[in-house]
């Protein structure tokens, strides 16, 4: 698969939209690479697009997993056992992900992404338990959820964190800092399964991932700049990008539909 160098361009747009994003509003952001990468860079496979994003996904989630190890924010036996089975369930997730028809995929997407949207909607209290252990009482539920988000994450080809952190915080009692540092192991993990299962079918284009990646680093940056001068505003970030996603999801669901009253 080769792109021309205006759509390469535009795969560098797209990478610094979603880093952007990432760094003002925190997760959540990487839902918009797929449909950035269909209807803007022109990817006119969704399977690519949706393989593709997963290698920046993985890539993205371990530089901020990194970050908050070093701060203490992931409770590592919790979250390797909720990846275990969410890994096995992201592998599961891409292969049904594959064949799927890639309209009907997208359409699913934009139903993933209002989801996502409400829960962006969503205030998230900061109360847990900060001495939270691996026990024989949170076991189950975190293989329980890790299989289904990762059976979720994988067959979209998203991160997956807005259902993770919850699910984590459910599962343990864990407050949010922890749960989102903790989410990142998940997010990291079956990001390179659902990676790793499309390239082996030939449905990552790598250059566009390395383009996409390098951008988004440097929005990312600009993003984190502007959301520390607008902490004060965080609930009306989150109120916009939810309206962007809304947005977004509504004219996918309108190209998928056409598409497919077309097809048939």
């Amino acid at each position: 698969m080769t792109f021309s160098g205006a759509e390469l361009a535009l795969g560098s747009l797209s990478g610094s939209l979603v880093g952007f994003t990432l760094g003002l509003v925190g997760g959540g952001g990487s839902v918009l690479a797929v449909p950035l990468m269909v209807y803007l860079v022109g990817v006119a496979n969704p399977h690519v697009a949706i393989g593709t994003s997963a290698v920046a996904v993985a890539i993205n989630a371990a530089a901020n997993l990194a970050n908050h190890a070093r701060s203490g924010n992931v409770k590592w036996p919790c979250a390797l056992v909720f990846a275990a089975t969410g890994v096995v369930g992201a592998f599961a997730g891409s292969t049904l992900g594959k064949t799927i028809d890639g309209q009907k995929l997208l359409l699913l997407f934009a139903l993933v992404m209002i989801v996502i949207g409400l829960l962006m909607l969503r205030k998230r209290g900061g109360e847990g338990h900060l001495d939270v252990k691996l026990s024989r009482d949170n076991l189950w539920p975190l293989l329980a959820f890790g299989f289904g988000t990762g059976t979720l994450s994988g067959f979209f080809g998203i991160g997956g964190g807005f259902l993770i952190v919850p699910a984590l915080m459910f599962a343990t009692g864990m407050p949010i800092l922890l749960a989102i540092g903790s989410s990142l192991v998940s997010v990291t993990a079956f990001g390179l399964t659902t990676a790793t299962n499309y390239a082996l079918s030939g449905l990552v284009d790598w250059a566009l991932a390395a383009i996409f990646l390098v951008a988004g680093i440097a929005g990312g940056l600009a993003g984190a700049r502007l959301a520390a001068r607008l902490s004060g505003t965080r609930g009306t970030l989150n109120k916009v990008f939810a309206t962007m996603v809304f947005a977004v999801a509504a004219y996918m669901i309108y190209r998928s539909v056409i598409a497919m009253s077309g097809a048939g």
